[in-house]
Parts: structure tokens; sequence; C-alpha cells
């Protein structure tokens, strides 16, 4: 039991695992399984090994901390700029390096999810989305001068974005197929080692938070004028650490092309555009007046 547990402080304290340690782990493996089982172990020591087995809990639970201390600064500290709108919804505040979040279909939400994190000087990437606008992302803060398309990515389209999320803090990507879980995991896992944060479009094993939109309504259209203006939205966070999804109404954009909470005490419907009135022309189809014209008579 002992080398089980010297083995993972020589994890702790050296990122790596000794060929001693290994052959002791694998030596000891049974006794871990008979532990946690209940069954007993032949053993030679004195009856009175009361006082060894409560030192090895005390260092299994002093290691048990130190995991809980490591993952606890983890979350902190790993974010990325996210719009407060959005990100306090979000288990931390905010996005976070080295996870997955599932995005609902919604292009406008997704562009949203870029923008800060492009402003702020991260690259981006959208792999699968031969229909991603950038002339809208770019109207919603998107740095178009560091952002990757990759429109079709193919059937390798794990490969790829694995490859991307190597040099690309935030990734895009839709998948077209179902992954195997073996490859899932293997994504994670590259996704932690490299804190790259991947939104994928749809539904994914192991996502962190199901990021989607409810009631959507448009303003700006009137009584048979003006034009579309203003775009107000729900926003749901559904997530594993919370027991209730979380929601928020925004303005996806207000009339300004802003996103931004919504106030309760601010008027629905933004300023409609008010189009001149029409003059009323002439109609060239009839045709011409020909009624005679008197003509004078001289004597």
């Amino acid at each position: 039991m002992s080398y089980a547990i010297d083995t993972l402080e020589h994890m702790f304290e050296h990122k790596q695992v000794s060929s001693a340690s290994a052959h002791a782990f694998s030596a000891t493996a049974e006794a871990f399984s008979s532990e946690f089982s209940g069954r007993e172990q032949p053993s030679n020591e004195p009856s009175n090994s009361v006082p060894s087995v409560r030192a090895t809990s005390d260092r299994v639970a002093e290691l048990q901390f130190r995991i809980s201390q490591m993952q606890s600064r983890s979350l902190n500290t790993k974010l990325i700029p996210t719009h407060p709108a959005i990100g306090q919804l979000l288990p931390g505040g905010g996005l976070q390096q080295g996870t997955v979040y599932s995005i609902d279909k919604s292009m406008m939400l997704l562009m949203a999810l870029l923008a800060p994190p492009s402003a702020a000087g991260s690259w981006c990437a959208v792999i699968g989305v031969p229909e991603f606008g950038l002339e809208a992302a770019a109207r919603l803060g998107v740095n178009l001068e560091r952002l990757v398309l990759v429109p079709h990515p193919g059937d390798q389209w794990l490969a790829v974005t694995a490859a991307i999320a190597d040099v690309i803090d935030l990734v895009v990507a839709r998948p077209p197929s179902r992954a195997s879980d073996s490859a899932v995991a293997r994504l994670a896992s590259r996704l932690r080692q490299r804190k790259s944060t991947l939104l994928m479009m749809g539904s994914w094993p192991q996502s962190e938070a199901m990021v989607s939109l409810g009631e959507s309504r448009w303003h700006g259209i009137g009584a048979g004028h003006g034009h579309l203006a203003a775009r107000e939205v729900t926003v749901t966070v559904t997530s594993k650490s919370a027991a209730r999804p979380r929601s928020a109404r925004l303005w996806l954009p207000d009339s300004s092309e802003t996103i931004r909470s919504y106030r309760d005490h601010e008027t629905a419907k933004p300023d409609l555009t008010v189009l001149p009135d029409l003059v009323a022309l002439p109609d060239r189809s009839a045709p011409p007046d020909r009624t005679a014209v008197p003509q004078r008579v001289s004597a």
C-alpha cells in the first residue's frame, strides 16, 4: 500500500513515474483492489498494524486535499474573456480554458461568444461551418485578422480540430458525425493539456455546459413600415455543476448593434425608422386625353 502512495507522491513532485515506482505500483495493485472491496489479504505483519493503516489513511487524505486545491486553482484562474451578460450564467463566471461547451445552433450566439476573446487578442478558429458570416462577425467585434476558417474539414474533422487546438486559443467546430468515446476522451485530454477552449455546435459528450437560445423577439417592424432593428432573446445555460438551468434576457443585438442585458425598465421596442410619405405618381398606362378643344372661328 505504501508503494502506491509513494508513486502518487512522486507523480505530484516530479510530474513523472519512476521505473521503480511503476513496478511497485503494479505489485501492489491487488492490495488496492482488496482494500476497496473489503477482502483481507494474508500478511506477515503483526496484528498491531492499526497505526500504520491510520498513517496511510492520513497520507491519502493529504493527497486528496492537494488534488482539490489544484482543481480549485485551475478553475479560478483559467478564464478567457466572456461577455458579462453571458458569463454570469456560466460555471465559474465565464468560459474556462481546457474545457468543452455545447452551443445551440445560433450563429449570432456563437459570434457573441467569439467577440470578447478575439477583441482581447486571442486567435479563434471555426471548423466545419461554411455559412459563418465574416461581415456579421466583424460588426459584432470579431477580429478577422486573427480568425482561421476551415469550412470543409472532411472525414478527418476530429483530427483537424485536435491539431488546430494545439495552437489556437478558442476553437469552434460542428461535428458532422458522432465520435467514439475514446476519441472524445483523447480530445478532452488534449484540450486540457493545451489549455484551449472548444465550442461544439450541438450536443457533445463531456461538455461543461450547454448554452442555448429560448424565446426570441425581433423589433423594428411596424404596421407595414420599418426594418429589423433589434432582437430580444433568452439565453439559457444548463451545466453539470448547477442544480437547475440559469437564464437571462439579452439584446442580441439592440438597435445600436450592441450585445447587452435587457433591463426591465427600458422600452421593449426600439425606436422605429419612419419612412417618408409616398407621393402618388400619375398613371402612365392610361391612354392620353383626346377630348376635342373648340376652335375659334374668325368672321
